[in-house]
């Protein structure tokens, strides 16, 4: 495993019976829940053009299961940040209720969702009636016929209209995630960021990891974050922002004086391990406490069996306590998840 990772010391919410801490320190807060794995687009990053075998639907944990995982993470464990994610949530039918439930827990967690936003321009008003605080959008490009290679859907302007509806029902601040392919977009960073900061969205581009269903990710053809702020700096002046990082996965810098900020999220090459305070729910209900596990802890078999919400808590505490000091895909040892990300959660 590489040595360097930076070792968190943080202290978990103090009523919190069962804090998420693992042995190096740093305590799990900002729970990611996957609410299904199928999903609406085929990024070649990230699945085959013909989709993948999705998850039987008596698998995928119900309405019910999924806001009573996100309770005990709220009462017990002291989680007070809950990000929803797929595949693409927005396909999951009762979203709308899982989040007006969700928003009625105490305490009241921050509420967001990462989206394709193809449903968002529909469903946007309803999410911020339901309580939902923010969305991240995925959008790599704002050439649409680059975003229909990528995507193997022509469907560009459904996400436009989707990213506009977000930021007037108040669901702010929007924010876009964007991947670089090397030979597709790589060239587009400076476009793609002056598009945001027009719009008053704020961009984060993220590294490719190594998270493909096809397992084809090699570490030469990613494009890194050194290459990101080479290509930006050409056309801005990035300074770095005055706001500490805290566990943010983004390095932010402020561009051309502000007030326009962007972020590099550089998973692979300046790993952030050390400050992770994450925890991963996937659509059948299994713990993964690193998006890069190799290893999953069932909670879904809990919930079917009748284990009380203090047992559930205790399992969940249990599988936070192996985590490991960080995600080693330096290491040559390093293997790929079997699960890729649409079935794990972002």
């Amino acid at each position: 495993m590489s040595p360097n990772y930076p070792v968190a010391h943080k202290v978990g919410r103090v009523d919190a019976p069962f804090p998420l801490t693992d042995r190096f320190g740093r305590v799990a807060r900002d729970l990611r829940v996957s609410l299904t794995d199928r999903c609406n687009l085929r990024c070649t990053y990230c699945m085959p053009a013909e989709g993948l075998d999705w998850l039987p639907d008596d698998r995928v944990l119900t309405d019910d299961e999924v806001v009573r995982l996100v309770s005990i993470g709220v009462r017990l464990l002291g989680v007070d940040d809950v990000r929803f994610t797929g595949g693409e949530p927005l396909v999951r039918r009762g979203f709308v209720d899982i989040v007006r439930r969700c928003a009625e827990l105490e305490p009241r967690p921050q509420l967001s969702v990462t989206t394709n936003a193809l449903g968002l321009k529909r469903q946007a008003v309803a999410l911020r009636d339901a309580g939902l605080d923010r969305v991240n959008v995925s959008l790599d490009t704002v050439r649409a016929e680059t975003f229909k290679q990528m995507t193997l859907r022509d469907r560009f302007d459904d996400v436009v209209a989707g990213l506009a509806a977000a930021q007037a029902a108040g669901l702010s601040p929007v924010k876009v995630n964007a991947v670089l392919m090397r030979g597709v977009n790589d060239d587009q960073a400076p476009e793609l960021l002056r598009w945001c900061l027009e719009r008053g969205y704020e961009l984060r581009f993220i590294e490719q990891m190594p998270l493909d269903a096809q397992h084809g990710w090699r570490r030469d053809d990613m494009v890194t974050a050194d290459e990101i702020f080479a290509s930006l700096e050409q056309h801005f002046v990035l300074e770095p922002a005055e706001e500490p990082r805290g566990t943010a996965p983004a390095e932010l810098f402020r561009v051309d004086g502000g007030p326009g900020h962007v972020g590099v999220i550089a998973s692979v090459t300046r790993p952030f391990c050390g400050d992770c305070d994450r925890v991963r729910l996937t659509a059948d209900g299994q713990v993964r406490n690193c998006l890069f596990a190799r290893e999953e802890s069932d909670l879904r078999a809990a919930l079917r069996g009748g284990a009380s919400d203090e047992e559930i808590a205790r399992r969940w505490q249990q599988a936070m306590a192996t985590k490991l000091p960080g995600h080693g895909i330096d290491d040559p040892t390093f293997l790929q998840p079997a699960r890729p990300m649409s079935a794990i959660g972002g």
